[in-house]
């Protein structure tokens, strides 16, 4: 055999298995991946042991690492007698140089021996008394999720989380937790399981950089209670749909739920313009729903699943900013925005118009800024703000000069177009614009009424003058928010 690769176990020397001990036992000499492991000091006594230690201390990333152990390890195989190599807890179970062996071995013709070994997973469930299988445990590299910036974890199974030997991965590993996790979220540290010195640290999340940990050292993340996660949801609505569900669920269909979603839609963006978070997150929920159930209805019609939604805009996100997964270098947001204009553009290349993709459902007077948008993209736009306000000026002028109902619809449409375009080249959301000025009035009005009803007027009987000195003094009053730019609350109604 060229490569013998044998697993020590957790830490514990009677963790060691017979079939190891035996392999051990009949060789001369053993590399060790690290000489830190507290089985290494009981091994058969006259064994050499050699260690790749040296390289983790000149080497900057794991990669380099892992890269100089495989290739050195492929060498020292082509000996007479081939080598042994010896790796903590099972040969299968987070070590990614036993994976690199197997590959690059089978590429050269070499051939490989496994020799299992107990890997940290028992001997933490033991010390926590957890069943791997119920509910559903997760086991991840705490070296590889502490480089991420989200958790790829279900919320809700527990999750175990090995090799968290510093602080200072420790530090980088809570900061991707809590991007899904509460600060306060009970976590448990085990320390040296399965050894004499077995401690276990219970913890809240925001404190596990707090800690003393070593090479020994694995996390335990309990789940999340009730569901949180997106796969519990789309169970969730799958369960709606499903034939002993909802009857009013199964009923719907894409056209039923279409007045719905442009619902949800706006009454996440009224609790935006309020500043409302704890309203937002309730109807960020309610738009989530439409989304789950119209990928469902999908599901079960064949047509497309949730995964083939994600898979798509996840490649279209990557595909548009090479700035981050790729090579390219920008300066600033400037020059990002002129990039993925030009990504687009050879997107959509021969794919029909610029405007064919701007929803036909969306409010007109955001329609309208999308397409002036759209148009700017292949220079058919004004060169500054000034010449926009001259075309608004003339339409205003064409309106005046109507004379049919159908002429003063035609060019009262032409002065809205202009108005949105206008804004665009002020860097004014003229849809935005206008419901802040919507809810600025409704609050106004209402403010006059009740100050007529206080006064024991009758706004019906009042004169226009009368009502207008009655609208100027409302002005007067003071309206949070309003005078650092922040609209007060919108109306839910919208």
């Amino acid at each position: 055999m060229d490569v013998t690769i044998v697993g020590l176990g957790p830490g514990d020397p009677r963790h060691l298995t017979r079939e190891a001990w035996e392999v051990l036992s009949a060789g001369q000499e053993v590399w060790l991946r690290t000489a830190c492991h507290p089985t290494v000091a009981h091994l058969p006594a006259h064994l050499t042991l050699r260690s790749f230690d040296d390289l983790y201390e000149s080497a900057e990333h794991f990669a380099q690492v892992y890269r100089a152990i495989v290739e050195r390890v492929l060498e020292l195989a082509r000996r007479p007698g081939g080598v042994i190599y010896a790796v903590p807890g099972h040969p299968m179970v987070g070590e990614a140089t036993v994976r690199q062996i197997l590959q690059a071995a089978r590429e050269v013709g070499l051939s490989v021996r496994l020799v299992e070994g107990l890997s940290f997973v028992e001997v933490v469930l033991t010390a926590l008394e957890r069943d791997a299988l119920e509910p559903g445990l997760q086991v991840y590299d705490g070296i590889e999720m502490a480089a991420l910036h989200h958790p790829p974890l279900n919320p809700d199974l527990p999750a175990l989380i090995a090799q968290v030997y510093s602080r200072r991965l420790a530090s980088d590993l809570k900061l991707t937790l809590m991007n899904q996790y509460p600060d306060e979220h009970p976590v448990t540290l085990i320390i040296a399981a399965g050894t004499e010195t077995q401690r276990l640290i219970h913890l809240p999340l925001y404190e596990l950089d707090r800690q003393e940990v070593d090479h020994l050292t694995t996390l335990y993340v309990p789940p999340l209670s009730p569901v949180s996660s997106f796969e519990g949801f789309q169970e969730t609505i799958a369960r709606l749909r499903a034939p002993d569900g909802c009857p009013w669920d199964r009923e719907q269909t894409h056209e039923s739920l279409r007045s719905n979603l442009l619902e949800e839609a706006y009454e996440v963006v009224a609790a935006i313009d309020a500043g409302d978070m704890p309203s937002l997150r309730e109807e960020l929920g309610d738009l989530l729903l439409q989304v789950v159930l119209h990928a469902q209805m999908a599901t079960e019609a064949g047509e497309f699943r949730m995964a083939d939604i994600i898979a798509a805009v996840d490649r279209k996100l990557k595909g548009r900013h090479p700035h981050v997964w790729g090579n390219q270098k920008v300066k600033g947001a400037q020059e990002v925005l002129i990039r993925w204009e030009h990504l687009k553009r050879e997107e959509r290349e021969g794919k029909g118009s610029l405007l064919d993709s701007v929803p036909q459902a969306v409010p007109a007077l955001l329609q309208a800024h999308i397409y002036g948008k759209r148009v700017a993209r292949v220079g058919f736009d004004w060169a500054r703000p000034e010449e926009v306000a001259r075309k608004v000026r003339e339409e205003i002028a064409e309106v005046e000069a109507a004379r049919t109902p159908e002429e003063m619809e035609a060019e009262v449409g032409d002065l809205l177009f202009a108005v949105a375009n206008w804004a665009r080249h002020l860097g004014v959301d003229p849809e935005t614009a206008l419901r802040k000025a919507n809810a600025r009035f409704a609050r106004r009005f209402r403010a006059m009424e009740a100050l007529a009803s206080q006064r024991g007027l009758n706004m019906s009987q009042m004169e226009i003058t009368e009502l207008d000195r009655l609208w100027e003094e409302v002005k007067e009053f003071p309206n949070p928010g309003e005078d650092d730019g922040q609209e007060a609350k919108a109306p839910s109604n919208l």
